[in-house]
């Protein structure tokens, strides 16, 4: 919830713990994690019914830090490429963040740094009790290659169906339906993850109504930029395309 996507910051306290306490009634035996950048955040969060954290990243005591919000809840740490307000945390601050009892694994959202992934694969290699998992729209089957065990994407708000087939073929060594779908999905995200970054949630509710989700005039984003119309066609497109229409 609300994790990197810029969103959370525009609802006041009352509003997040509303939201927490709405999904907590809908999805009865279901895991809610909620993001957190600092303990205030976690603690609204426990109160709200939240299950685990994603910790938003800080530049400095970053270990620390992760210790102060995992003493309220589970944490997940997250790596956000800079340009979205992430921190290049070097090898030294992941092992001292995955070595706290009370955090779960990392979230890994580089945006298209397959090398800095690959680092942070190799990373956990050394934690394999801590769970790897992706972010990465723009590679998301090489990712499930590199280790991920689970993935926490934008993209999966849209074609989600599809995404599930990648993830099974994968745990199936179905190495034809993997690739097959893989390449589908690389292609869709090529047209939702691009610049301007902020504009991926539009185009995600573009996505959802090319598949029939939602209706056509249910696509408003009042936070984001605007969007030129060729783009939604674009995304139009990649829907068809990964249907196989």
């Amino acid at each position: 919830m609300w994790a990197h996507t810029g969103r959370g910051p525009h609802l006041s306290d009352d509003q997040r713990r509303v939201v927490l306490e709405e999904l907590r009634a809908a999805l009865p035996g279901k895991v809610i994690v909620a993001g957190a950048n600092g303990p205030t955040m976690a603690r609204d969060a426990k109160r709200g019914g939240a299950d685990a954290l994603l910790a938003f990243p800080v530049p400095e005591n970053a270990v620390v830090y992760h210790d102060e919000l995992s003493q309220e809840l589970p944490v997940i740490a997250f790596y956000l490429y800079a340009a979205a307000g992430g921190v290049d945390y070097d090898d030294k601050a992941l092992h001292g963040i995955l070595s706290l009892p009370n955090v779960l694994g990392i979230k890994v959202a580089t945006l298209d740094s397959i090398m800095t992934f690959q680092r942070i694969a190799a990373v956990m290699r050394d934690h394999p009790d801590k769970l790897l998992i992706t972010g990465e729209d723009r590679f998301l089957g090489y990712s499930l290659m590199m280790g991920a065990r689970a993935a926490l994407i934008g993209m999966g708000a849209a074609l989600t169906d599809v995404q599930a087939a990648l993830v099974s073929a994968h745990m199936k060594a179905d190495d034809h339906a993997f690739l097959r779908l893989s390449t589908q999905l690389d292609a869709f995200g090529q047209a939702t993850f691009t610049a301007p970054m902020e504009g991926y949630i539009r185009r995600i509710l573009w996505a959802l109504a090319a598949d029939g989700v939602i209706p056509d005039d249910s696509c408003d984003d009042p936070w984001g930029p605007t969007l030129p119309a060729a783009e939604r066609e674009a995304v139009r497109r990649a829907v068809r395309e990964a249907r196989g229409c």
